[in-house]
């Protein structure tokens, strides 16, 4: 066996992740740890050592540029001590004398890593990502050759990556770390004073010691969202067969679609289903209403609706129409006037918990773009995977049925409603 020196010297609180003998490891760690410098070494060395044919090992950040900004310089520096490495800089790939590889890749395009295989993976600020990437994309590239995973990054609130973290503590199969700034002493003292009195209370539980519990910084509906929680109006919502069901939509074109299923019972909306497909025509969204025992009555779509495909020279509303859908047109607004309605409906929203737990989720998150450089919110929202739900949402809270559906508010047992 060849020594090689990469350079690399493991902070003490890092000596358990790499001793582990778990496949899948889970590290909840404040800013400034080395969590990325690690994770890097860690799929370096690991590239090294497998003795698999053409080993293949990869790096994934929510964005191609956030990889490439925060860990690309980490790979090329540990890996150039390597004899015979090559770089790829289009594709920020290092190739290694032993056939392996590591290449860091962004969840803005999944697509990108389909149909790959993999040894190992590791998915940086997963907080950020679509909980899909995972799931349906990166999961199943590890399963023939038996690859493993770790998911890094801080808290942003009850999402995927809370999830993982919950989920690992009881399973065997799973490392889990924790690392809070107030414990570890790499961050020193006076820097973690002055940072306290500079942040909100949230912004620092979340940054640096890891809370779970704080507000995600930015959210538009966070808030709300967290009081519909504890009021109970997350819950089962059970379909009523005596009021139609309205429909809004968010349509994507190269990316997702989302469509909201709503009843209107007098003052409360009760938001019973939702449906997320990418890449699939109108048609496929047609036989989804059609193949749900709902009666329909509005169904909301945006301006963009009456906009002509270059294919076919008709509008999407004409499609629709044809398929036996009649849309119901929102007017062209300004985000933020859309996003004021949203927050005043939620309060009368409730959510059925499972079949809208996608929607539920990105509500949670939905939050404003952060300005890197001048380090303050910027005046719109982010676009990521939250985006298409919540748009779907904002469309609704923007319709105003001038008739409306059945309004005498009947008794739910199930959810104590009168």
């Amino acid at each position: 066996m060849r020594v090689i020196s990469t350079g690399y010297e493991a902070r003490p609180q890092f000596a358990p992740f790499h001793a582990r003998t778990q496949r899948f490891a889970v590290i909840v760690a404040h800013r400034r740890a080395g969590k990325t410098v690690s994770c890097a070494n860690d799929l370096i060395d690991g590239a090294l050592r497998c003795t698999k044919p053409n080993p293949r090992f990869a790096y994934l950040a929510p964005y191609f540029k956030q990889a490439k900004d925060v860990a690309w310089q980490y790979v090329r520096d540990y890996t150039r001590p390597i004899p015979g490495v090559g770089y790829n800089e289009a594709e920020l790939r290092v190739d290694l004398p032993n056939g392996g590889r590591v290449r860091l890749y962004g969840a803005d395009n999944p697509d990108s890593l389909r149909g790959i295989y993999l040894d190992g993976v590791v998915l940086d600020e997963y907080a950020d990502m679509d909980p899909r990437v995972w799931s349906e994309v990166l999961r199943p590239a590890l399963a023939d050759r038996g690859g493993w995973a770790v998911f890094i990054g801080t808290p942003k609130g009850h999402n995927g990556f809370y999830d993982i973290w919950k989920d690992a503590q009881d399973d065997p199969e799973w490392f889990a770390l924790l690392l809070k700034a107030s414990e570890t002493g790499i961050v020193a003292e006076a820097e973690l004073t002055a940072a306290r009195k500079a942040m909100s209370e949230d912004q620092y539980a979340q940054e640096f010691e890891c809370s779970f519990e704080a507000a995600i910084q930015g959210s538009y509906y966070g808030a709300l969202m967290r009081h519909a929680e504890d009021e109970g109006r997350i819950c089962a919502v059970p379909y009523d067969t005596a009021i139609r069901v309205d429909t809004w939509w968010d349509l994507g074109i190269g990316d997702a679609t989302s469509i909201i299923f709503a009843q209107r019972v007098g003052r409360e909306i009760h938001i019973i289903d939702y449906y997320e497909a990418s890449g699939e025509g109108l048609a496929h969204y047609a036989k989804v209403l059609d193949s749900k025992p709902y009666l329909y009555g509005t169904h909301c779509l945006p301006h963009d609706v009456q906009a002509k495909e270059l294919g076919t020279g008709k509008t999407r509303e004409e499609t629709l129409k044809t398929l036996g859908l009649t849309p119901t047109v929102i007017p062209m607004h300004r985000v933020e006037d859309g996003i004021e309605a949203a927050r005043n409906m939620i309060p009368m929203c409730w959510f059925d918990r499972v079949k809208c737990e996608r929607l539920v989720e990105a509500l949670k998150q939905y939050r404003k773009e952060f300005d890197e450089s001048r380090k303050v919110f910027k005046l719109k929202p982010l676009h990521d995977w939250t985006s298409h739900p919540a748009d779907a949402f904002r469309y609704g809270a923007m319709h105003k049925p001038s008739t409306g559906f059945r309004q005498d508010i009947r008794p739910y047992p199930q959810l104590g409603i009168i």
